[in-house]
């Protein structure tokens, strides 16, 4: 597939395109005119957030159930997100799970389960999808890290760490393959409305709301906004880049 074919009909993979942020990226992308394949553990939940892209934006979309973690199943959903799109021009790695403890208290799989869906996930998709866009000498590949991973958080060292290795990751990838005409960035959330917030009791919520300067938590819409940018042909010139996205909370 030739260059100007892959910029004109581009295709986005997107993890954790389920719900939340994932869910708000898989739609702000294909408003641009973006293909989406949304993979997701859970394959229930994916299925009509991806049919709803199509009814009301009305570009393709394909839901490929797959395990980030697992690096064959990652294989299978990428080989089945390119024989139906033809190819993958942007790779979003959003899936992420939390597994709160302090640490004398977290247990080895607290840490394994977070490291594995994190950051291993981040390293299995962008190792599988990357070998396309370098043979196509185009990609973009975005990374959604956290605030945690540079300031870091208590009870979630498991969390931090993984986050922080998202970072390390994708700086290491900007380096490798910007001669190859690809883009590798990440973004770092603050505390955003998703259903891992609406979990918390109101006294937490409002403490964080507290160190906010603009008072209020993110939205997952305020970080595909992002997305959309660092997908585009005007971020054609930055890479190893990594974007706050956070009230101000860390600066």
């Amino acid at each position: 597939m030739l260059k100007s074919d892959i910029v004109k009909n581009r295709v986005a993979l997107i993890t954790g395109a389920s719900r939340g942020i994932g869910k708000a990226i898989a739609e702000a992308l294909a408003k641009d005119g973006i293909d989406i394949a949304g993979v997701d553990i859970n394959i229930d939940e994916l299925r009509p957030a991806m049919k709803t892209i199509e009814d009301t934006v009305g570009r393709k979309t394909a839901a490929i159930q797959a395990d980030v973690g697992d690096s064959a199943s990652i294989e299978r959903a990428v080989e089945e997100s390119i024989r139906v799109f033809g190819n993958i021009s942007i790779l979003v790695n959003n899936a992420g799970i939390t597994r709160d403890n302090l640490i004398l208290r977290m247990k080895d799989k607290e840490w394994d389960d977070v490291l594995r869906i994190n950051l291993t996930g981040t390293f299995n998709c962008t190792k599988v999808v990357i070998k396309s866009m370098v043979k196509n000498r185009y990609g973009r590949i975005i990374s959604i890290a956290s605030i945690v991973g540079a300031m870091g958080n208590i009870g979630q060292a498991n969390y931090a760490a993984s986050k922080a290795g998202i970072i390390g990751f994708t700086k290491s990838i900007a380096r490798e393959y910007a001669n190859r005409g690809i883009t590798a960035n990440g973004i770092a959330p603050g505390f955003i409305e998703t259903d891992m917030t609406k979990g918390l009791p109101e006294d937490v919520r409002n403490t964080l709301i507290n160190q906010i300067p603009m008072g209020r938590l993110g939205t997952p819409e305020d970080v595909a906004n992002v997305v959309r940018f660092l997908a585009s042909d005007e971020a054609a010139y930055i890479t190893g880049q990594v974007i706050h996205v956070n009230g101000g909370m860390y600066m």
